[in-house]
């Protein structure tokens, strides 16, 4: 039986105007050597520059994997709930409907295109923001639409999903940043106690 296996990944670290810092080019490179035993067949990515720059970095480390962009792969909000936790008004105040179908609609490309078997073994790494990793998670497990609001990555953490014909998809990792040294985990997140 045909495995697809998606290797999840949130961009490294970036500054305010969307670039890698040094700190994401460490991460993505970091990343890089432990993928480097894996036979990775693409390297996906988000159109934007910090998840470009990251796929970039990580094709440098997986030689004959071919590195390509992904439109689904974009910063996106997936869903927005009917009843909005109180604790999220503010993360979603100002979204109209028009915002909130686009949202939906990238986020039902983004499974269709990845989260599903492949005709062949197949190793993918896709290169994307802690929003679409949440949602592709969220799928995975089958959890309900607003689920992926308590689900949360790091920079360069990795997120494993399985995909096999005829069987639930299976969550292998979920947001291992063992790759990286101390100083370079828990970046993305916001401010608290972290172990």
């Amino acid at each position: 039986m045909a495995t697809r296996h998606l290797y999840l990944v949130r961009h490294g670290a970036a500054d305010a105007f969307g670039e890698l810092t040094e700190a994401g080019r460490r991460q993505s490179a970091l990343l890089g050597e432990r993928l480097a035993g894996v036979p990775i067949d693409t390297v996906w990515h988000s159109p934007l520059p910090r998840a470009t720059a990251s796929a970039e970095i990580l094709g440098a480390h997986l030689p004959g994997a071919a590195v390509r962009e992904a439109a689904e792969l974009v910063d996106h909000v997936p869903h927005v709930p009917d009843e909005i936790p109180p604790a999220w008004a503010g993360f979603f105040d100002g979204y109209d409907a028009a915002e909130a179908a686009a949202g939906a609609r990238i986020a039902a490309e983004l499974v269709e295109r990845f989260a599903r078997p492949a005709d062949t073994e197949t190793h993918e790494v896709l290169v994307t923001h802690a929003y679409p990793v949440a949602w592709l998670v969220r799928h995975a497990l089958d959890a309900p639409p607003a689920r992926w609001l308590g689900l949360d990555c790091g920079n360069a953490a990795l997120t494993v999903i399985e995909h096999r014909t005829g069987l639930a998809p299976t969550l292998v990792v979920y947001n291992d940043m063992s790759h990286l040294p101390a100083e370079l985990r828990w970046t993305g997140f916001g401010p608290g106690a972290r172990p």
